[in-house]
């Protein structure tokens, strides 16, 4: 019997297709198993067609899956669009009343879903819960697991009472009887109660809500817009409880704005958006590169252009976020690759973001903001915090404090020491005091002052200005303030980490991407290497600054480079080949879905030949 499974659930959006999905992923990581999940819905609020698709494994796994072995339709159409997903030999479960599948290779079960429902649990919207009956009267995993979170489920709910709790149980119930009398178990899937971890499970706007709250976030303001509002409604309902503040705007640009003052005031702020929100915000970002603004921007991708799919995954704004804005301005923009990434570098994006003082912009896509993973525990560890370099406060007579400090190390007094501090009207009775905002440091960092805190004040403008902070159009002065911004840049470049090299180490084949891809090159990866292919990859998660060193040494150690990424462009291939001259393999998938480890595979199969 096999101790993997990768069930597909397909049905129509409002009959508990999705809720259901989360539900047994919920219970399956209960019962001790590692899952990873992925979905599709669509961009209407009810109706259309809709598919929940999760691996379960006794062992860590990184994709999806490529093809499902339990294949459940919920009706004509979820057999239609997803029969041709279904692994050779695998279980198909439909309902009878609906539709009659035509011959397959593949084990049929014929589960009456609606006849249940309205009949036996006399409850159409019970389903789902009928599905899930099912599912554990065939595949075996215990059925109390799904049984608590249901009850953990409505106990949350408004709509919940003692009837609704009743018939979602004689739903799983009833279901399980069918199928454990009715039916003959004819495929070799059985799910055992494995050894318990302690895991937990979300999704990766959760587990960015979660690695912002460590970072003491303490601001956010957004605007609702698909994947990434999740983000906002998380820590709308979590910034209170430790003394943040939430605010919905009226759009994008109010939003970045309002984060941008309060950045000023000395918050740790964020903002969360997708694609068309952050077109909205790009003279904003020039703003806080020119006033030198701590600032972390998510931007989760979806497929555009315009309001394009909301509800579909695509890579496709990383040549956007990298040169978003008029003129030349500094941003650091980093993605994550799972969703234990996504907690772990939220909170370095605060850290650089504090470090370097510079917008720093987040990439997820929609199939990691909302695919589910169980993560060991230990990976939500608290970090050290990097706050940003700062004066100490002034005395009460107007004189300079000898103690110039940073705090939470990272070597902040190097910085310092080659400032020469700049105090103007010092001696003056009811002068304002002034101080070099932006002085021409070697590392390009300045300290920085908190209104209201002791320390002098400063003005964080967008006009062009020189070491205090005064408007100054002479064009030296220019080059030399945009020199400054750009050598933090350069700064982060040799202090940021550096990509790890994954597979042969005498490899003939490269693959180089980023983001949610990761998963799907690793394992494709590995079995690329063990037919003997000779296969390794390199996954950037920092963007901006390239790291120069690791992506030409990977060059160079290769024969053949692929480059797979879900836009139509090639986004990342042309930016490496402008970089390094690199004459890349483009792989390129744009249909809204994410790459599977065979398609990966495939590529290098094929590069291999040639």
């Amino acid at each position: 019997m096999k101790n993997e499974l990768t069930i597909r659930i397909g049905g129509e959006s409002g009959e508990g297709t999705i809720s259901g999905g989360d539900i047994l992923a919920l219970a399956s990581a209960r019962w001790g198993y590692h899952v990873y999940t992925f979905r599709t819905f669509p961009a209407e609020i009810l109706g259309g067609p809709c598919m929940f698709q999760v691996r379960i494994s006794d062992h860590p796994v990184k994709s999806m899956g490529d093809y499902a072995d339990v294949l459940v339709c919920l009706n004509k159409e979820a057999y239609d669009r997803n029969i041709d997903e279904l692994r050779p030999g695998g279980v198909l479960m439909y309902d009878p009343g609906d539709f009659t599948p035509t011959q397959r290779d593949c084990i049929t079960y014929a589960v009456p879903f609606n006849e249940i429902a309205r009949k036996e649990v006399q409850m159409f919207q019970a389903k789902n819960m009928v599905m899930l009956g099912a599912i554990c009267g065939l595949f075996g995993p215990p059925i109390e697991a799904i049984i608590q979170v249901v009850q953990s489920k409505l106990s949350k709910s408004r709509k919940a009472n003692a009837t609704l709790m009743e018939k979602n149980l004689l739903a799983l119930a009833t279901a399980k009887k069918f199928v454990t009398e009715r039916l003959t178990k004819q495929d070799p899937y059985l799910l055992n109660t494995v050894e318990k971890a302690d895991r937990v499970v979300l999704n990766g706007n959760q587990a960015v809500v979660a690695g912002a709250l460590a970072a003491q976030c303490r601001y956010f303001a957004g605007y609702p817009i698909t994947p990434a509002s999740d983000i906002m409604e998380g820590l709308a309902k979590e910034l209170p409880q430790v003394g943040g503040t939430f605010l919905q705007a009226e759009d994008e640009i109010a939003a970045l704005a309002s984060v941008l003052g309060a950045s000023y005031g000395g918050a740790r702020a964020m903002t969360a958006t997708s694609g068309p929100g952050l077109s909205l915000m790009t003279e904003l970002i020039g703003l806080a590169s020119m006033a030198e603004l701590p600032v972390v921007i998510i931007d989760a991708q979806r497929a555009g252009p315009s309001t394009g799919m909301p509800t579909k995954m695509e890579q496709s704004d990383l040549s956007f976020v990298l040169h978003a804005g008029h003129g030349d301005s500094p941003r650091i923009v980093v993605a994550p690759s799972n969703v234990a990434n996504c907690y772990e570098l939220t909170i370095q994006a605060f850290n650089m973001a504090e470090r370097y003082q510079m917008p720093v912009i987040l990439l997820t896509d929609q199939s990691l903001t909302a695919r589910v993973e169980s993560v060991d525990r230990h990976a939500f560890t608290m970090p050290q915090l990097q706050e940003r370099l700062r004066y100490d406060s002034i005395d009460a007579q107007g004189s300079e404090s000898n103690e110039l400090h940073a705090q939470h190390g990272h070597d902040g007094f190097k910085e310092l020491q080659d400032v020469e501090p700049i105090l103007a009207g010092a001696g003056a009775v009811g002068a304002s005091h002034e101080f070099a905002r932006y002085a021409n440091t070697s590392s390009g960092i300045s300290p920085t002052s908190i209104p209201g805190k002791g320390a002098p004040a400063y003005v964080a403008t967008g006009l062009e200005h020189d070491e205090l902070g005064h408007p100054d159009y002479e064009p030296e002065d220019h080059v030399m303030m945009m020199d400054k911004r750009f050598r933090k840049l350069r700064t982060a470049a040799k202090e940021l980490p550096q990509p790890d090299r994954y597979g042969a180490t005498d490899a003939r084949i490269g693959v180089i991407a980023w983001g949610s891809t990761e998963g799907a090159i690793q394992e494709a990866v590995d079995r690329a290497n063990t037919q003997g292919l000779k296969v390794a990859s390199l996954h950037l998660t920092v963007l901006s600054p390239l790291p120069d060193l690791a992506i030409e040494t990977f060059i160079h150690s290769v024969d053949r480079v692929i480059v797979p990424e879900c836009n139509y462009s090639g986004q990342l291939a042309n930016l490496l080949g402008a970089s390094y001259g690199l004459q890349a393999v483009r792989i390129n998938k744009f249909g809204g879905i994410p790459f599977t480890a065979g398609e990966i595979l495939d590529a290098i199969e094929e590069v291999s030949k040639s």
